[in-house]
């Protein structure tokens, strides 16, 4: 497809699209001559992940550009490759280690890790933002007086497992390692929002059932 039909398709002008291509978020088209090229479907669907990344999730393009060179490098293995596109994402500050309240939650995030026989997850906890996000996330519930600790966390923390055995399940229905990558980065950006709203439904059909309206 041509340039406006990649515009008309994807609902970018292609003034954006231009952009996008200097900026090095969309890679160039296959040339017909010296003015016109040519764009594909993968084009098409990188621009839904690059409008989703700068749009919605709000990510400076120099963030996103970083994200789709670790989508787009095939030198690393699934897992390294899908954590170093999510890792890059917007991530929460470094914890105060001074503060008696992080050190407890990092006891209670290695405990609960450990009772659960996540080895990975574990292994990583130094490097991944997302344990320094359920780090920092603890550390405000406890400095706050809730007395969440490994027990409470772990049943949530094996449905949520269940919920990422989904997420990979989806992942796999995708045909390219590219596309699997591409659409784990676009829901970390627009599906949790989901679930999110599905959590907060639940409760209250919960509620209803347990109390009525």
């Amino acid at each position: 497809m041509r340039l406006a039909e990649l515009s008309e398709r994807s609902g970018v002008s292609t003034a954006t699209i231009k952009y996008y291509l200097r900026e090095g978020l969309l890679a160039p088209g296959r040339q017909v001559n010296a003015t016109t090229a040519e764009y594909d479907e993968s084009h098409l669907r990188r621009l839904r992940l690059v409008r989703a990344l700068i749009q919605v999730g709000r990510v400076p393009v120099a963030t996103a550009r970083e994200v789709l060179g670790h989508v787009d490098d095939e030198s690393l293995g699934r897992t390294i490759r899908l954590g170093a596109a999510l890792w890059a994402l917007p991530q929460v500050p470094e914890p105060d280690e001074t503060d008696p309240a992080v050190a407890a939650a990092r006891r209670e995030v290695d405990r609960l890790l450990s009772s659960l026989g996540w080895a990975t997850a574990r292994e990583l906890g130094p490097l991944s933002p997302v344990h320094r996000s359920l780090v920092v996330a603890l550390a405000t519930l406890i400095r706050l007086g809730y007395a969440w600790d490994a027990e409470l966390m772990a049943p949530y923390a094996k449905l949520m497992h269940q919920v990422a055995m989904r997420d990979l399940d989806f992942l796999e229905t995708h045909g390219s390692e590219a596309e699997r990558v591409e659409t784990a980065v676009a829901a970390a950006v627009l599906f949790e929002p989901v679930l999110r709203a599905l959590h907060g439904l639940a409760q209250e059909e919960e509620s209803a059932r347990r109390y009525g309206l």
